[in-house]
């Protein structure tokens, strides 16, 4: 037994005894049994065993499960042929996913009329050598059958039935099928044909079922059609095919189901159709049809589903609707039609969607917003002279908004759930509680909803209970998924204006990856955000590689009128029988939606004022632990105890707001390890606040400089300027975005409670355009730190933050300040006196003292080489921070000479020091108190700049009691 589980083999026993006509004491002729087990072998069955004495298959073992709706029969008659034994008439062997291919011993069979191998997992093609049997029947539904459809099938003129559905054929469909005089039923869909239809189908005149869905055929609907006057069912949803729907359809009176959608074409009127008067299923959606809706189309008998949606159709809906007592689907969504809504329509069980309209504003005293009702109504956009927010609100009497977000979370088809994404909680609204429905309205108490319209047509379930799946094997945001027949729409209101960046979340896990049938579906639907199509023909298996993978696609939308809408639409396409009849159609996992500024994607939560106040207990005094020229920081603490720090813009800052948007741009979109995280933002009222995550031991510059109680040994400096190399490199090289940080300084450096480096304040970042050589820009920055040609010129590259870099590497290793430290009349700052002392051969005088004896010299030496070599004057001397990086780690040698600094050179490096130096000294004697302002004259104009912006920084409190 454990084997057999291992396996996963399963003994399918039939327990079902056949009625044979005439039997008695008959056996079925040994020849065709050989003949049967041979069949069973070439389709991939094992073990097979078939009782001749009962015409009866006894067992046959396959790898798979079978469904509870499988069959395998064998059917034989004993009064055909010239002899006393009994002659395999039919075979079944549906729904246990053989893997083989379909037998050509079947022509062996002389007796043989019917065949259905549905839903298997049969590949290859027609075997040619069918064309000698005297079949009636075929159904090949749901395999993996491909190739042309042989012509030689015109050849067996006792067809009566053919099912070739949901395979993969293609080519052009053969002019010999036109031969089938006696064929009743023509199913083509969900394969790959192409090409016109041939004309020698006209003959056909005994058809009753014709269906071409979801294929690649061309011309429009051809006029011959008119000749199957036998016609019962006519099915063309996304089939190639192009209007206008020819007029001689009238004809067809004897049709009961006509399917027509997703056609191109010329716009037309309502085809005539009052000849149908036993029409139960008419859909005529997406066909391009203007005008009004015929009047006798409302008195139709029998009809229980109309579907016209997404036309141009106009005029009002009559008062008198004698077709109510059958209706249950009346879908007449995206249409221009008008009026008021009348009580006819409104009848117990029904189910009408009106949604994307003209139609009058309902409000709540009307009938069509009456409450508990045995009817649905969609109502959702089906008014078009009100306000916006009026419109996707139908029925209400409150049309204003109390506030304003900046996202949405929604686990579609699952519960209420709460991930950590990024070191943030991110909570997702669940609606598995929200029953589907036909013509569905829902508005959940956090400003979203959604709208649900259409029937999974052919399921068997009136009762609209299948539009939420289910899986137990993926996380709670993939486990569950909201499914949609035709249109399903998440629209949020009460939204801030601007740019959002839209993240739909995607798992395929109705179709297994086996070897069974389950492998077998497609899922095709169109994505529309705020009313544009942004992708056609989505396939989740597809773009997920796989079934059960996740797969996340993101989308850029504006945001005009305070309402965010994304509509997933079913246009025809994909398989609608696997696993089951009834199953295709949209289907989506998650929905997140989050504020874009800039044009850039953000990556994070937007917080609201109050949520900022109680994190910080109001920003009281006691939680600020920093103040800089962009503001104050403060510690805070979120409801799930994540420590932060809220960084507030100062009123008194000119130029924070562009700032504060550049820095919520730039850094939302980068994650890295030896980069600040940011959690999220608030942009509300007149307050522009950051969220970062929380650092336990605030900056470099206050472990090195300050009286600290941190002790940084040599082996935590050297993974310090490890970890800050290998995040400029990332910045440089290998993120998506490539940044200029333009203010790499030890304050702008946090450690985190490894005292791993983390870089922080992008407030004067720079994207750097890859196709320019450098960018010329406003000065911004540090003196001190800024590179020479920048400081002076203007003259923007990576390479200026490489030079920044090198003064932090030499700071690092002395433990001194380079705008503070002068040791000497000789030397101007910290990087002037390793200058000198490299050039005496004296650099061990560069380490810091508090440096016990237990370093390792050849690591300082590899950092004080880089160092130098990063401040190189000359720009195109300094390495690539990937360059520095191997340099570290010994992957690339270190040049052994530095470029020694000429007179020049030392001029370029040294001025802006040296002239602030100057002026300071000037205020001290004169005692000034007016703010320092500095001119930094170069051949190229002048660079004015506040020596109070260039030089603040924040500077950070003790936190041991905070």
């Amino acid at each position: 037994m454990l084997t057999a589980k291992r396996d996963v083999l399963s003994w399918i026993l039939v327990v079902n005894y056949f009625l044979l006509l005439n039997l008695g004491e008959s056996r079925v002729a040994q020849e065709e049994v050989d003949i049967l087990e041979q069949i069973a072998v070439t389709m991939g069955a094992t073990h097979w065993k078939f009782n001749g004495e009962l015409c009866q298959i006894e067992a046959v073992m396959v790898t798979t499960d079978r469904p509870n709706w499988s069959e395998t029969d064998v059917k034989c008659n004993c009064s055909i042929g010239n002899d006393t034994l009994c002659h395999i008439v039919a075979i079944t062997l549906k729904g246990i996913s053989l893997p083989g291919v379909l037998p050509p011993e079947l022509v062996k069979l002389p007796y043989i009329q019917q065949v259905d191998f549905a839903y298997n997992y049969l590949s290859g093609s027609i075997p040619a050598e069918w064309a000698s049997t005297p079949l009636s029947f075929i159904s090949v539904l749901v395999n993996r059958l491909s190739g042309e459809i042989p012509k030689e099938l015109g050849n067996i003129t006792s067809l009566t039935y053919i099912n070739l559905e949901g395979n993969q054929f293609s080519g052009i469909i053969p002019s010999e099928l036109g031969k089938l005089i006696n064929l009743k039923t023509l199913i083509l869909s969900s394969n790959q044909l192409e090409g016109e239809l041939p004309t020698s189908l006209s003959g056909l005149v005994n058809l009753t079922d014709f269906r071409i869905s979801d294929n690649n055929v061309s011309g429009p609907i051809p006029d011959f059609i008119q000749n199957w006057k036998q016609l019962a069912k006519l099915e063309l949803h996304a089939s190639g095919l192009e209007g206008p729907i020819p007029s001689g359809i009238s004809l067809l009176n004897m049709l009961t189901d006509l399917r027509i959608s997703d056609i191109n074409g010329p716009m037309q009127e309502f085809p005539p159709l009052n000849n149908m008067t036993g029409l139960v299923i008419l859909v005529l959606r997406n066909c391009n049809l203007s005008g009004v809706i015929p009047g006798y189309i409302w008195q139709l008998k029998t009809i229980q589903t109309f579907d016209v949606s997404f036309n141009k159709l106009v005029g009002t809906i009559p008062d008198d609707i004698s077709a109510r007592t059958m209706l249950k689907f009346v879908f007449l969504s995206g249409n221009m039609l008008s009026g008021n809504v009348p009580d006819s329509i409104l009848k117990n069980g029904i189910n009408v969607d009106l949604s994307y309209n003209n139609f009058t504003w309902q409000g709540p005293d009307q009938p069509a917003c009456r409450q508990n009702t045995n009817y649905y109504i969609n109502l959702y956009k089906s008014s078009s002279a009100v306000s916006t927010l009026r419109n996707i609100l139908p029925c209400t009497e409150d049309l204003t908004c109390p506030r304003y977000g900046c996202s949405l979370h929604v686990n579609c088809g699952g519960n209420d759930f709460t991930v950590k994404e990024n070191n943030r909680q991110l909570d997702y609204e669940g609606d598995a509680q929200v029953e589907g429905g036909s013509a569905r309205y829902f508005r959940s108490n956090k400003y979203w909803g959604f709208s649900s319209t259409g029937d999974f047509m052919d399921d068997a379930n009136d009762q609209n209970t299948r539009f939420i799946e289910s899986t137990q094997s993926l996380s709670e945001l993939y486990s569950g998924a909201r499914a949609s027949p035709l249109s399903l729409t998440y629209f949020r209101y009460c939204l801030e204006n601007g740019n959002y960046s839209v993240s739909l979340h995607f798992a395929e896990i109705m179709f297994k990856d086996d070897r069974t049938y389950y492998n077998l579906g497609r899922r095709v639907f169109d994505i529309y955000i705020q009313e544009k199509l942004v992708w056609k023909d989505f396939n989740i298996e597809e773009e997920a590689r796989g079934v059960k993978r996740p797969v996340i696609r993101r989308f850029n939308a504006t945001v005009t009128d305070s309402v965010l809408e994304i509509r997933l639409y079913w246009g025809g396409k994909g398989t609608t029988r696997i696993p089951l009849r009834g199953h295709y159609g949209a289907l989506i996992s998650a929905i997140s939606v989050d504020s874009n500024l800039n044009g850039v994607e953000l990556q994070m939560v937007c917080f609201t004022l109050k949520q900022i106040k109680a994190a910080t207990k109001n920003f009281d005094a006691s939680n600020k632990i920093g103040e800089g020229g962009f503001g104050p920081v403060y510690k805070g603490q979120l409801p799930d105890g994540t420590l932060v720090a809220v960084k507030q813009l100062s009123s008194q800052s000119k130029q924070g707001n562009r700032e504060f948007l550049n820095e919520i741009s730039t850094i939302s979109c980068l994650q890295h390890p030896n980069l600040v995280k940011l959690h999220g933002c608030c942009i509300e009222a007149d307050q522009l606040l950051l969220v970062y995550e929380y650092l336990d031991n605030n900056s470099l510059a206050g472990a090195l400089f300050e009286d600290s109680r941190l002790t940084l040994d040599w082996p935590t400096r050297f993974r310090i300027c490890l970890g800050i190399a290998k995040g400029l490199a990332f910045l440089h090289e290998e993120s998506s975005l490539k940044i200029v940080h333009r203010d790499i300084k030890a304050t702008n450096v946090l450690l985190d409670g490894q005292l791993n480096p983390k870089i922080s304040d992008f407030g004067l970042a720079r994207l750097n355009e890859e196709e320019k050589t450098h960018i010329s820009t406003r000065v911004a920055g540090t003196i001190g730190y800024m590179a020479p040609e920048y400081a002076l010129w203007g003259y923007l590259t990576d390479k200026a933050d490489v030079y920044s870099f090198g003064v932090v590497l030499l700071e690092t290793v002395s433990g001194k300040n380079n705008n503070n430290y002068m040791p000497s009349n000789h030397s101007i700052c910290l990087l002037d006196w390793a200058c000198h002392l490299q050039q005496s051969g004296s650099i061990e005088e560069l380490i810091d003292q508090r440096l016990d004896s237990d370093i390792n010299k050849q690591e300082v030496e590899r950092i004080v080489k880089v160092a130098l070599l990063c401040t190189s004057a000359t720009p195109s001397l300094r390495p690539i921070m990937s360059e520095v990086v191997s340099m570290f780690e010994g992957r690339l040698a270190i040049p052994d000479e530095i470029p020694e600094a000429n007179t020049y050179s030392n001029d370029l490096r040294f001025k802006a020091m040296k002239d602030f130096h100057q002026e300071r000294q000037k205020q001290k004697l004169t005692g000034s108190q007016t703010q320092n302002t500095m001119t930094i004259q170069t051949d190229m104009g002048s660079s004015s700049a506040s020596t109070t912006n260039l030089f603040d920084s924040v500077q950070f409190q003790d936190q041991t009691d905070t």
